[in-house]
């Protein structure tokens, strides 16, 4: 019985060991590619975010002239601070103007200009293509500049990790600032098949990929774009691990305890007892 239950607890501490084990493999960003990491070999460059339907952009015309500064405006001349510093969107939404479902924006004295998608550079080309003979008739000069942003715009974490909704801080930022923001990746997350939900043009798209992989750089997920939903799942068969030498050995000095109990228990009120009982019987 002594060499059955020493027996049984050896497997039990062996199978919880494997079983739970969150090797630095599993966690460890930036591997080389192999069979278990893909590499991704079509190289990307970043390219500028196209505008789409519900964009919304902040314009702002630069002139020595305070009345062109008044006109193109409305007398929002500090509005471009709260902006750049990430205004609330109760603010914000004020100094706006929102790419209608037919993908235009109304600008003053201009009307409807279409900026669907078109990038922020190319909507101010656009603009200034638009006021310069407008500006040169009121103030006699053509010196002016045209700011354009997109603002409020925002990425989603859901899943095995710190979940939520955050704002894109500046131009461009990669998949490592964002899980950074979100406090990375937990310890039982799935760095292998991160999901990835994505608008593209009029439909939206699923997209997975392994971001432990050194060649994330070179792919389209290594930039995050408005809208993106990223979803990490857990590691499967997963539901408690060991993720550190202090946690095996709290995991083995816990199953040992327990079958010691367990040994003690079936020594005491079941061994013990039938031998006596056997004992007894022979004496008679």
């Amino acid at each position: 019985m002594q060499k059955l239950i020493t027996h049984l607890l050896s497997v039990i501490i062996g199978i919880v060991c494997l079983s739970s084990c969150v090797t630095s493999r599993k966690v460890n960003y930036w591997q080389e590619p192999d069979r278990q990491i893909p590499a991704y070999t079509d190289t990307l460059s970043f390219e500028d975010y196209q505008l789409r339907k519900g964009d919304r952009l902040y314009i702002y015309v630069y002139s020595i002239d305070e009345r062109i500064t008044e006109l193109f405006n409305s007398g929002k001349t500090n509005m471009r601070y709260y902006v750049r510093s990430g205004g609330n969107a109760g603010t914000t939404d004020l100094y706006t103007y929102v790419v209608d479902e037919q993908g235009n924006i109304t600008f003053p004295t201009v009307g409807e200009v279409p900026v669907l998608g078109k990038t922020t550079r190319q909507v101010k080309r656009q603009l200034e293509g638009l006021l310069g003979g407008q500006i040169k008739s009121i103030a006699g000069m053509s010196t002016f500049s045209v700011d354009v942003q997109v603002v409020q715009r925002f990425f989603s974490i859901i899943g095995a990790n710190s979940s939520g909704r955050f704002a894109i801080p500046k131009e461009k930022i990669t998949i490592f600032e964002a899980l950074a923001m979100a406090g990375d990746i937990a310890d039982f997350g799935d760095r292998s098949c991160i999901k990835l939900v994505r608008e593209a043009g009029d439909s939206t798209v699923i997209k997975t990929f392994d971001v432990r992989s050194k060649d994330i750089i070179n792919s389209e997920f290594y930039y995050v774009e408005p809208n993106d939903v990223i979803y990490i799942r857990k590691i499967k068969g997963n539901s408690f691990g060991i993720n550190s030498a202090a946690a095996t050995v709290s995991v083995v000095a816990t199953t040992f305890s327990f079958g010691v109990l367990i040994y003690s228990f079936i020594d005491r009120y079941i061994v013990k007892p039938s031998m006596k009982a056997k004992s007894g019987s022979t004496a008679q």
